[in-house]
């Protein structure tokens, strides 16, 4: 098969919510805005005979490392090399603009390919899947004064800076933006999306167990979808005890690989869950 590959436009929004449901992701329109809006010539797509068959996106966090998420092919046209082509051509990009590192989180399926092209294995992921009784919601929230301080923090725990993103997240998802205080010191923040599927929670960040319970269960309390993912990381200490104590089931393995010098890597400790595959 034929393909050419192109910067990725608004227009092609369509085209990836088509890709991400053949897939079965629950990534929503908003999520490719953020993409396109962040990343404006980072994203691209795989064109044949003017339909597009696979995609993939990039965000820069400060200079300091990249992001590459998003990577689908339809089903049809697997096994011709486009993913691999996509993937090559964010490098690319990435690369021409001296970005010192790139980091994602790869499925079983594609860590070998990532590892062919130099990725090498940062730490484990696993994504947590509780399914209930949907429910409606009883309140509306507004997101908190305090956020800034979250987002402060969390540039020490991601290892960037990350604020507008997070900040778009908030205002979509008011009643996720949590904040755990003891005194007047930040013990943990939370964030959460409303994907096509599922009610996502991440990041999930805490600096003992009792905040981190208090956030998961504020957030569970507030999700209204009858399926709620969690992508958690296999060291932290608390987060999968406390998962499995609440009903979650483990659906699927990630890992997080990265390319170049890791010179940013945050403060993996005190994170449960990380804000997704396709961010970060």
């Amino acid at each position: 098969m034929d393909f050419q590959l192109r910067v990725m436009t608004p227009s092609d929004i369509p085209a990836g919510m088509r890709l991400k449901e053949l897939a079965g992701w629950n990534q929503t329109r908003g999520d490719w805005e953020r993409f396109l809006a962040a990343s404006p010539e980072g994203c691209f797509v795989a064109e044949s005979g003017g339909q597009v068959l696979g995609s993939a996106a990039t965000i820069t966090y400060e200079n300091r490392f990249a992001w590459i998420g998003m990577v689908l092919v339809d089903p049809a046209a697997r096994g011709q090399g486009m993913g691999t082509k996509l993937l090559e051509k964010t490098i690319e990009y990435l690369d021409a603009r001296r970005v010192p590192c790139m980091k994602l989180d790869a499925t079983p399926q594609g860590k070998p390919i990532y590892a062919k092209l130099g990725f090498q294995t940062e730490y484990e992921i696993e994504r947590w899947a509780l399914k209930r009784p949907p429910s409606a919601s009883a309140h509306e929230f507004t997101a908190t004064a305090e956020l800034t301080a979250a987002l402060r923090l969390d540039r020490e725990v991601f290892g960037a800076d990350r604020s507008e993103l997070l900040g778009s997240v908030a205002r979509e998802a008011p009643e996720f933006a949590l904040l755990m205080r003891v005194g007047s010191r930040l013990a943990g923040y939370a964030f959460g999306r409303r994907g096509s599927r599922a009610d996502h929670l991440g990041p999930w960040v805490a600096e003992s167990e009792d905040a981190a319970v208090h956030m998961l269960d504020q957030f569970l309390s507030r999700a209204t979808q009858g399926l709620i993912f969690v992508d958690a990381l296999d060291d932290s200490p608390w987060a999968m005890p406390l998962l499995r104590a609440r009903g979650f089931e483990s659906a699927r393995p990630l890992t997080r690989m990265f390319r170049g010098g890791n010179d940013c890597p945050g403060r993996p400790e005190v994170q449960g869950a990380i804000l997704g595959p396709e961010f970060g």
